[in-house]
């Protein structure tokens, strides 16, 4: 059993940025990956970023270049850094812990970018 909890989100001018935490807890070793995804209102949850065990990381196209994630071992974290924000990426981010052939999800932290 994984307890995934993100912090972080908030209200932001587009431009600016943010920093999401996920603390994570219990059986996180046997995890293979972390990653984020959101979901804006009426949309489908997508991926945003991912790391797997040994540091390689993907996003997807829209987050490219601007978003990035990373870990810290020591502190169990997972960490998402946005910046140069756009009203699109406003949703509900949510951290995801994949280790098969379990997965699990945190309870998601709201990011509002206002225009």
């Amino acid at each position: 059993q994984v307890h995934l909890v993100e912090s972080g989100g908030g209200l932001v001018q587009a431009g600016g940025s943010l920093r999401l935490s996920c603390a994570a807890s219990g059986s996180i070793r046997s995890m293979n990956a972390m990653a984020w995804y959101r979901q804006a209102p009426g949309k489908e949850r997508e991926l945003v970023a991912t790391i797997i065990n040994g540091g390689n990381t993907s996003y997807s196209d829209s987050v490219k270049g601007r978003f990035t994630i990373s870990g810290d071992n020591a502190k169990n974290t997972v960490y998402l850094q946005m910046n140069s924000l756009k009203p699109e990426d406003t949703a509900v981010y949510y951290c995801n812990a994949y280790g098969w052939p379990y997965q699990y999800w945190g309870q998601g932290t709201q990011v509002t970018v206002s225009s």
